[in-house]
């Protein structure tokens, strides 16, 4: 994703949305300079801290995950017994909206950061652990043999050919995950909470009618999930350099 195209897809909002302001003129629809301001002024008064929460929670969420997902998904992907066993209940649990575990959570986690990781964490986790198990069983059984006669052993192959085979997979159902995570985090953060941007957004400015202050934690939010997605294409670049030969 280039900066450009952000630049211009920014830009090309930023004006349907004035445009949008301009021609319904309702004051639960601010324009752009009035949510700028909003914004700006809003950040040093408590924005600012309500990002680093919600930041925070989806980051840890996101490692969390990655780290205990990826490594499941290899171990079930190179054994097809311990696949058969586990599998099933995969299959169960990733269905069900993760939402409706929050109560839940609340009730043996607390209102606190932590039930709100979990939340996030059981979200990003099914997603990569089942892509991540797909392409590991899918790998060509010659290449593996390949590497084997060459003297490798488990520990190799799993660096030099699951890993690299499956962080592509990895990060995209990643990346599609985090638009759902941020998502419920809002929902998460509008009640039994005292902090976060969906709080912000719900308590502190839609309660009391201040809408350029809902919108710009609306801003802030959408900001959050864009800096997510770029930090995902980042370490794509870095980990599966491979992908990207054609670009240059």
């Amino acid at each position: 994703m280039r900066r450009r195209d952000v630049f211009l897809a920014t830009m090309i909002l930023l004006l349907a949305w004035q445009l949008l302001a301009w021609l319904l003129r309702m004051e639960v629809l601010p324009g752009p300079a009035a949510v700028g301001q909003a914004l700006a002024r809003e950040i040093p008064r408590g924005l600012g801290r309500h990002f680093l929460v919600s930041g925070w929670r989806v980051v840890a969420s996101i490692a969390v995950a990655t780290l205990l997902a990826v490594p499941a998904g290899l171990i079930l992907g190179q054994s097809a017994r311990l696949n058969r066993i586990v599998s099933p209940i995969v299959y169960i649990l990733h269905p069900i909206p993760k939402i409706v575990f929050l109560p839940i959570l609340l009730l043996f986690l607390g209102i606190g950061d932590t039930s709100k990781i979990f939340m996030i964490f059981l979200i990003l986790f099914f997603p990569i652990l089942v892509v991540v198990r797909d392409q590991a069983g899918a790998l060509r059984p010659e290449l593996i043999y390949s590497v084997r006669s060459l003297g490798a052993g488990r520990r190799a192959l799993f660096r030099f050919v699951y890993l690299p085979a499956t962080v592509p997979a990895a990060l995209t159902a990643l990346r599609v995950s985090i638009g759902t995570a941020v998502a419920v985090l809002f929902f998460a953060e509008s009640f039994a909470t005292t902090s976060g941007l969906g709080y912000y957004i719900i308590v502190e400015s839609w309660g009391r009618l201040a809408y350029p202050e809902m919108y710009a934690g609306v801003v802030a939010m959408s900001a959050l999930g864009l800096l997510l997605y770029i930090v995902v294409d980042r370490f794509e670049r870095r980990m599966a350099p491979w992908m990207f030969l054609h670009e240059t």
